[in-house]
């Protein structure tokens, strides 16, 4: 508030002082006026009356300039760096706009995932769980068949297009009981969102299969594994068309992309978890993966053999 105050006062001493110098311009040129008139012929003196009543003129216009350049000064400062009202908002909403955080995404702090979709690590979430058979273990992610029963379907919202798939989740009952499962269905509605569809053998950890459903808490784990990535090509793969899936992964896939010679080129993830180039760029080239927390494992030699599950040497780091 003190530099606004300071800014006006300039402007009015001014004019205090223009008063008395203009009246001043104007006497003068009043007696020189009448100077000329005395001495001088009437076509002379219709001259120089002209000129002599134009004289004072640029003398008053001038100090009316000074103002208004004075006053669009400082409205012109904070529209240069935010569109906020506020004179005190440039400062911090100007620094995003510079590109800080997009150079920040790739070293995210200790514990952050900022490539999480729903389902983010150091988040506990509530619900209910239910039971269901599952079978030989097989399911919406298309993992296959699999001796391990631990397992449970995601509900259609918390599943994501798949972005569940693979995860490891730590599942807790009221009464203290806890099981550690992984993500190898989708549960659709009237599965809500929260929800996890155990199978029988996960849920009888919990509770009593008679039960039926019980409320549960839920977060995401990132377990110790010996377990390193593996590569399987889908049915009808070829050098024209491929699908590409990522098992065994510890946490949770983000993107997998292939190699196209100059670059990288970020695959379509489907519903049913395989990552599809449909026009068959990068198939049995190089494989770039990705995890939430913005890990990338790269994997050569792959080659495209449908229905083959691969072994890489490559993991992810445990958070």
């Amino acid at each position: 508030m003190a530099s606004p105050s300071h800014r006006r006062r300039p402007r009015r001493e001014r004019r205090g002082v223009l008063v008395p110098a203009v009246a001043v311009a104007v006497a003068a040129a009043g007696l020189l006026t009448g100077l000329v008139v005395a001495l001088a012929p009437d076509g002379g003196s219709g001259t120089v009356r002209a000129t002599a009543t134009s004289s004072p003129t640029p003398a008053v216009t001038r100090p009316s300039v000074p103002p208004p350049a004075t006053e669009r000064t400082p409205k012109t400062e904070p529209s240069t760096t935010s569109p906020a009202p506020t004179p005190s908002a440039p400062a911090p909403s100007a620094r995003p706009s510079r590109g800080n955080t997009p150079a920040a995404a790739p070293r995210p702090a200790s514990g952050g995932a900022p490539l999480a979709g729903r389902i983010a690590p150091g988040t506990t979430y509530s619900g209910v769980a239910t039971h269901y058979d599952a079978g030989d273990g097989d399911g919406a992610c298309l993992y296959g068949p699999s001796a391990d029963r631990m397992t449970a379907a995601m509900n259609t919202a918390d599943y994501e297009t798949s972005k569940a798939c693979g995860a490891y989740v730590l599942v807790r009952a009221a009464g203290g009981a806890s099981v550690t499962v992984r993500i190898t269905n989708e549960c659709p509605a009237p599965c809500a969102p929260g929800q996890l569809d155990l199978s029988r053998e996960a849920f009888a950890e919990l509770a009593g299969l008679s039960a039926g459903e019980i409320p549960v808490t839920w977060s995401l784990l990132s377990p110790g594994t010996s377990e390193t990535v593996s590569i399987r090509y889908k049915t009808g793969s070829s050098s024209h068309w491929c699908g590409v899936q990522a098992l065994g992964h510890r946490n949770p896939l983000a993107r997998l992309e292939v190699s196209t010679g100059s670059g990288w080129q970020r695959l379509t993830r489907t519903e049913y978890n395989y990552f599809l180039s449909p026009d068959g760029t990068g198939c049995g080239g190089a494989l770039r993966l990705t995890d939430i927390h913005g890990e990338q494992l790269t994997v050569d030699g792959v080659g495209v053999r449908p229905d083959v599950v691969q072994q890489t040497r490559v993991q992810f780091a445990r958070h």
